[in-house]
């Protein structure tokens, strides 16, 4: 990297490159969900059985990104993008292909072991290419072209099911990373990996994803996807049976959050950069304390409903403007060489997060404990918060203790 010329225009490249890859590992996990009702009929599954196929890659995914981050930290990121994007397109690309259903879950596996390389191997490439003044904002178009995956797939494999089958939709949206493999590989020169630093005092991987900083952040990634989850999952039945809001006025308010979520990664990360590692905890507390207490007003305050929908935007923008922060003090407590296997392990807390979240939620709505809902959610942001601070602190004097620059 000491070879390299840092510009803006080289920032812009590396960050198109990271994020299309990123935009399809998200746009992958929801483009099975729409294609549901016509594989019930075409295999004869329960509903059941199709969702295993979204948990299979989810679940794979969470828990080989740990491993994958120490094989990014030991041989370099870049082989690891290529191969998992490859791996991810190929695929659902072969999902078009197969006639027995068990077929679809495998080839789901196989999905979910590529894009367990994304978050590890993303991270570890931002940290090593892209120009200090500029990490938070690459670190939220990393976020933003996630959300955007997520977000555009339904309506890209429902809009290709009006012109083609089911198959024929599949093998679009598959072949579409091949383009994005060719083109990391033609771009890779740019592509560096993290730096790597000799430590004074070398600590064992295990030793350092089992520290109480490691732990803290891991927990508070956690917490903060199980907040996530809570709205996503149950907002419209929340307001629903707690002020009758109409399913579309209710679908609106979700619609709302999940827009403000996504384009508030941006203004954290304009943040980051521009205000300095020293203010990110501060930022962050107030405005998940801010988003918190407007999510806990949905609750408590009967609003007229064209005022839902805004509440929720403005929340989301606080919610999502706290994430790259989070982020960014993530990667200054990670020490040098080892930002793979430290983003993999903590990263693993949010489909965690996102998995533990529903069932519990739905009991209390079933037993009819509705409005807990929220103020569960809003505890659930005050205590991520805790952990927020406690890993910042711990963080700093673990890295003082263990790191000194290389001679």
């Amino acid at each position: 990297m000491s070879e390299m010329i840092l510009t803006p225009k080289r920032d812009a490249q590396i960050c198109g490159l990271i994020g299309t890859g990123h935009f399809l590992s998200h746009f992958y996990m929801l483009a099975l969900p729409p294609l549901f009702l016509i594989w019930r009929d075409e295999f004869h599954v329960s509903f059941a059985m199709l969702g295993l196929a979204v948990a299979l890659m989810s679940g794979t995914t969470a828990i080989l990104q740990t491993p994958v981050g120490f094989l990014v930290d030991k041989h370099g990121a870049r082989r690891f993008l290529v191969g998992g994007t490859l791996l991810m397109a190929l695929s659902v690309s072969a999902m078009a292909f197969v006639h027995d259903y068990r077929l679809i879950l495998l080839l789901a596996v196989c999905s979910g072991i590529g894009n367990s390389v994304i978050h590890p191997a993303d991270y570890a490439i931002l940290a090593g290419s892209i120009r200090k003044e500029f990490v938070g904002r690459a670190f939220a178009l990393h976020t933003f072209t996630g959300n955007l995956g997520f977000a555009l797939a339904p309506p890209i494999v429902a809009g290709l099911l009006l012109v083609t089958d089911w198959r024929g939709a599949l093998l679009i949206v598959g072949l579409l990373g091949l383009p994005v493999v060719g083109t990391i590989l033609l771009q890779s020169r740019i592509l560096s990996d993290q730096p790597k630093v000799r430590s004074a005092k070398p600590v064992g991987a295990a030793k350092l994803l089992t520290s109480k900083p490691i732990l803290a952040f891991f927990v508070f990634f956690l917490l903060s996807a199980m907040s996530g989850s809570g709205i996503t999952s149950f907002l419209i039945t929340v307001l629903g049976k707690l002020w009758a809001t109409p399913i579309e006025v209710a679908s609106m308010t979700l619609t709302g959050y999940m827009v403000g979520a996504t384009c508030g990664t941006l203004v954290g990360g304009w943040w980051a950069d521009k205000k300095g590692s020293e203010n990110l905890l501060g930022f962050v507390t107030v405005l998940t304390l801010i988003a918190s207490g407007l999510l806990l007003s949905l609750g408590l305050v009967p609003y007229p409903e064209f005022i839902l929908p805004f509440v929720a935007l403005a929340a989301g923008v606080c919610m999502g403007s706290s994430r790259t922060p989070r982020d960014v003090m993530l990667k200054d407590a990670c020490p040098p060489g080892e930002i793979g296997k430290v983003f993999g392990f903590v990263s693993a807390g949010l489909p965690l997060g996102s998995a533990l979240m529903p069932v519990p939620m739905g009991l209390l709505i079933d037993y009819g404990y509705t409005w807990m809902v929220l103020p569960v959610v809003a505890t659930l942001l005050g205590l991520s918060l805790l952990c927020a601070g406690g890993a910042r602190s711990m963080a700093a004097s673990h890295r003082a203790q263990h790191m000194q620059p290389a001679e």
